[in-house]
């Protein structure tokens, strides 16, 4: 008989499991706990999140009529100030919780005006956690509401109240000021930007009429006298708006009447129009505000900017759908009617992907019941938003064809080339990645490609020119780095077509290296290498290349830059030598640290030899051969790089390749739209939006006379 096996005590906890194993977690620990489902990541992107929730109460505010106005103020310690003169948030103890309406709608999940009943007929909070959330990951909030011809504080840390709400002092007033500053336990150090927080604002102003926003920078004022001193004119407690305190602080406001077609030559700005209108509609149907404008230019992107309860929706949703198979649907109808189709096409018309190209559409949808895909509310959910979007655009939009022939013909004109180009980038496409690695054959003969198959710890380094390659491919770490030499400048692809694209023989085998194909049989599950670091030389060529690279990325392999697979290499700028220590320094200010002061500096270039200060087999007293050891001890020798060329293999590898020591950068695009007029304005054809910027931001720029 076989002996039962004993269970020792660490196996008896380890299979115990019972009722005391469950965790509650109370109030809005559950947020702490996990920030991401709520704000979708506690970097930068999620901090400034924060922002964007406590700015739509008060948007919400506007967009029922009863607020104009917001201030929005980024303070001294990270701090974050957003008021409105709206009607307030309620103060009275509320019936289900027994505390006041604002300690419920600070502290409770779930809790708001948003859920129906007469608060909000249109709001983009959807889940009553907007308030409630920023204040669990606060280290400080501060809730201000004048209301009823009172002012009433509450103070947290943590989502959790100092003290009761109590009413501090008398107002005319009415409004709701939030104040808060981000934990740096949950967000790590990271700093509000203020070009994300303008540009967020300045599109919900556009979408919003006769709101007035107001964005200031009070970042460099005297914290102490800002929050510690009670009653000074600085306590931007003291006051309703801090615009009122009379400072000269950097600012910017906001106030457009002009809507949506305002919002579309704010797009378009840079761009030559096609069409000679802006197409515009705004109609309700079946309880669903519908807003839509668009304006064909000439360019081969396409924007499409969708808004739903005036929430920006990045990847798109349901009413993007509808408007996309109604503007197909109107325009092969259209053409086919006034028998345009022969000349487009015989083949059945157009496809959705000609008629998007040179669109700039702005589709924004007010909904009472809103539903997104997540509390980032980046995609939307609604079914019925699709057939609102569907029927309202396609009807007002074939009106707008036929009682504009002359826009038309342009618009179909502008479908007919995009069609025709369409069909000969397939072509091309299909020639060189059916002939190319992606079926097995060989990888461009320039590519020294790594030994290891595995995506997950391979590199890519595309560098400038063949003698930074040779360098790096004899310094490189052959088990994981590949090096593929570009020489000169690569194809601007910002207006090229993919037929002529992979007509280059630079672009051509970057495109085979990585292995994704591209256009519509793009797979990003076939990339080569997880890591795409881009290394080119200090100088303005380089930069320019570099550029020319990110414009490709951009453009054509835009979900390799999503994933985080696009690195710059950041290689230094000096080698510093000091008798037997070698020093790196990737900037002028790290260079002078080095350095110190009280040395002697001897600038050298590569291969230079440095001349001995004495002379060979003379000899001298003690005295000068002291005085000449420590003449020699201070005497630092600089070398400025202006190539990767200029360094050796085993530089290369200790300052650029290797993991350990590198410095690179990834990128990452935070703003997409504001990314997109860039590479329009810099990379484009036209030269006058390209002049005018340059002329605009000559001051910003830094030139390297030594270089």
């Amino acid at each position: 008989m076989t002996p039962k096996k004993s269970i020792d005590d660490k196996d008896e906890k380890r299979h115990h499991y019972d009722a005391s194993d469950i965790s509650v977690l109370e109030g809005l620990e559950p947020v702490r706990r996990r920030p991401g489902m709520y704000i979708g990541t506690t970097g930068p992107e999620g901090m400034h999140h924060l922002v964007w929730e406590i700015f739509d109460n008060s948007r919400d505010e506007a967009m029922g009529g009863f607020c104009d106005f917001i201030e929005v103020v980024l303070l001294p310690g990270n701090r974050v100030r957003v008021a409105d003169n709206g009607r307030g948030v309620p103060v009275d103890i509320h019936k289900k919780t027994k505390v006041s309406a604002l300690e419920t709608v600070m502290t409770t999940l779930h809790a708001g005006g948003k859920f129906g009943g007469a608060g909000y007929k249109v709001s983009g909070g959807l889940h009553g956690v907007g308030a409630s959330v920023v204040n669990a990951l606060s280290s400080y909030c501060r809730a201000e509401v004048h209301k009823d011809g009172g002012v009433y504080v509450q103070e947290y840390s943590q989502g959790k109240k100092k003290a009761a709400v109590k009413k501090i002092r008398s107002t005319k007033n009415h409004g709701t000021i939030i104040t808060f500053e981000p934990d740096q336990e949950i967000f790590k150090d990271a700093k509000f930007d203020w070009g994300t927080i303008v540009s967020h604002i300045r599109q919900q102003a556009y979408l919003v009429k006769g709101l007035r926003i107001h964005i200031i920078d009070a970042r460099e004022l005297d914290p102490a006298e800002l929050f510690e001193s009670k009653g000074s004119k600085l306590d931007p407690n003291s006051t309703f708006y801090f615009q009122e305190l009379g400072l000269e602080l950097p600012s910017v406001s906001f106030y457009f009447e002009g809507g949506l077609l305002s919002l579309i030559k704010y797009y378009n700005k840079f761009q030559k129009p096609v069409q000679k209108g802006i197409f515009y509609i705004e109609k309700e149907q079946d309880g669903v505000g519908v807003e839509v404008a668009l304006q064909y230019v000439d360019d081969i992107s396409e924007r499409i900017i969708p808004f739903a309860n005036n929430i920006y929706n990045p990847e798109g949703g349901t009413h993007v759908t509808g408007f996309k198979t109604a503007l197909t649907r109107t325009l092969n109808t259209y053409a086919k009617k006034n028998d345009m189709v022969k000349e487009a096409n015989g083949n059945g018309g157009f496809t959705g992907e000609d008629v998007l190209e040179g669109l700039t559409a702005v589709i924004s949808v007010k909904l009472r019941e809103i539903q997104f895909e997540g509390q980032t509310k980046a995609k939307l959910g609604s079914v019925e938003a699709q057939s609102a979007v569907n029927s309202v655009f396609g009807d007002a939009f074939g009106s707008f064809l036929e009682e504009n022939p002359d826009d038309a013909k342009s618009i179909i004109g502008k479908a007919t080339l995009a069609m025709k180009a369409r069909k000969a980038a397939k072509a091309a496409k299909d020639s060189v990645l059916r002939k190319g690695a992606l079926e097995g054959m060989t990888l461009p003969g320039k590519l020294a490609d790594c030994q290891s198959h595995d995506a997950s710890e391979s590199e890519l380094f595309l560098v400038e020119g063949d003698s930074a390659g040779g360098s790096c491919k004899m310094g490189r770490d052959r088990r994981i780095q590949a090096i593929l030499p570009l020489r000169g400048k690569i194809l601007n692809v910002e207006r090229a077509r993919i037929d002529k694209m992979l007509a280059s023989k630079e672009v051509k085998a970057l495109v085979i290296a990585l292995g994704t194909s591209l256009g519509d049989t793009f797979d990003l599950s076939k990339i080569r290498y997880h890591k795409i670091i881009i290394a080119t030389d200090a100088d303005v060529d380089g930069a320019h290349i570099r550029t020319l690279l990110l414009t490709l990325f951009y453009r054509y392999f835009r979900a390799v830059i999503d994933a985080g697979y696009v690195y710059i290499a950041q290689p230094p700028l000096f080698k510093i030598k000091k008798g037997k220590e070698v020093h790196y320094a990737y900037s002028d200010g790290e260079r002078d640290k080095i350095v110190g002061k009280d040395v002697e500096v001897v600038e050298i270039q590569e291969g230079e030899e440095t001349a001995s200060s004495e002379a060979s087999g003379e000899e001298g007293t003690e005295e000068e051969s002291a005085e000449s050891a420590k003449k020699k001890s201070n005497k630092i020798h600089v070398q400025r790089y202006k190539g990767l060329g200029e360094m050796n293999p085993e530089e290369l590898w200790e300052t650029t390749m290797d993991p350990k020591n590198r410095i690179i950068k990834q990128v990452n695009i935070e703003d997409a739209e504001e990314a997109n007029k860039v590479f329009d304005v810099l990379m484009g054809s036209d030269v006058m939006p390209r002049k005018s910027f340059i002329q605009s931001n000559a001051r910003l720029a830094e030139i390297d006379f030594g270089a």
